[in-house]
């Protein structure tokens, strides 16, 4: 297990559990007591540690290198997944993943960053950050979704969309601003989960929907907190500082009104508990499809419009 520095508290913990049940294994003494009492330690310890996190604190648990990514979820949600690819114009975004998946007996267009498991994977993936033709790819898939009538769910675990000069060269900001627009008029439901990073145009690349959701473990801004510090302070020294100032983690951004609400991830996150995490996320989609399958497709479309005009706060 990878911990994080606010961790170290259950790293020992965790330690002397591993020896206590080696001595079991090995010999006949019996350890039971001795390992329910360090789990109940370690239950305690978890508690104490998450239960008021920093903002920089869930900066890190959402880059945490166990945290489940898009395919995990995808995978494990899914009782078959059938990956489609590329833009049909310039070439096949890693960055971003997409494809047809079933989930109790509902076929569901899924869309997600994916950042990679490894190093050489993470290269492969570009870290997360798509290019225009990522882009693209999500939205030839919305389309093709909207055209067999199935509903969207995209999942959001980006550092932000790619910044370097061929990705401008091909249209980066009008690939993310034309999304926004079809986003909107879309005639299926879409549900969009930050389920990591949620940084800048990036992540609203494929940010607007009829609901969007947190893990609680998660941050969304316009900006990261080491990009904020440099450019306030010349410097990645204040990034703490900075996190708490963007006010990012899903808690804010549900009083501020910008999601709909918060998807609890098991005591200890998702990077301790990736299975239950599944089960938790899977069972809240199915709810959420299923109440916006109800609605009129007129109606869908007005909602998610007025929804987006309604946020922000402005004088005339």
């Amino acid at each position: 297990m990878v911990f994080l520095e606010f961790e170290k508290p259950l790293e020992s913990l965790y330690e002397q559990l591993e020896t206590i049940s080696k001595v079991g294994e090995k010999g006949d003494v019996n350890v039971d007591e001795a390992i329910n009492e360090l789990q109940a330690k370690i239950k305690n310890k978890r508690e104490e540690i998450y239960h008021n996190l920093s903002g920089w604190q869930k900066v890190q648990l959402s880059r945490h290198p166990n945290r489940p990514f898009s395919l995990y979820y995808i995978k494990n949600m899914c009782d078959q997944f059938v990956e489609l690819h590329g833009d049909r114009n310039f070439g096949d975004d890693k960055a971003i993943i997409g494809g047809l998946g079933s989930i109790g007996g509902q076929t569901i267009m899924f869309i997600g960053h994916q950042k990679g498991v490894n190093t050489k994977m993470r290269q492969y993936r570009n870290f997360g950050m798509a290019n225009p033709e990522g882009y693209r790819k999500a939205l030839r898939l919305m389309k093709m979704a909207e055209r067999f009538n199935y509903p969207v769910v995209c999942l959001i675990d980006t550092p932000g969309a790619y910044p370097g000069l061929e990705a401008e060269e091909r249209g980066q900001a009008e690939a993310i601003a034309r999304n926004l627009f079809e986003m909107a008029q879309l005639k299926v439901p879409i549900v969009c989960v930050v389920i990591g990073e949620g940084a800048s145009g990036g992540a609203l690349g494929i940010g607007l929907g009829d609901r969007i959701f947190m893990l609680e473990n998660t941050w969304y801004s316009v900006i990261s907190p080491e990009s904020c510090s440099s450019i306030l302070w010349r410097s990645w020294d204040h990034k703490e500082e900075a996190a708490e100032a963007l006010k990012l983690t899903a808690e804010h951004m549900y009083k501020f009104g910008l999601i709909d609400g918060i998807v609890k991830e098991p005591l200890g996150g998702a990077h301790t508990f990736p299975d239950e995490t599944v089960v938790i996320l899977k069972q809240h989609l199915i709810n959420q499809i299923q109440e916006l399958r109800s609605l009129p497709v007129e109606q869908l479309i007005e909602n998610r419009i007025e929804k987006f005009s309604q946020m922000g706060e402005f004088d005339e």
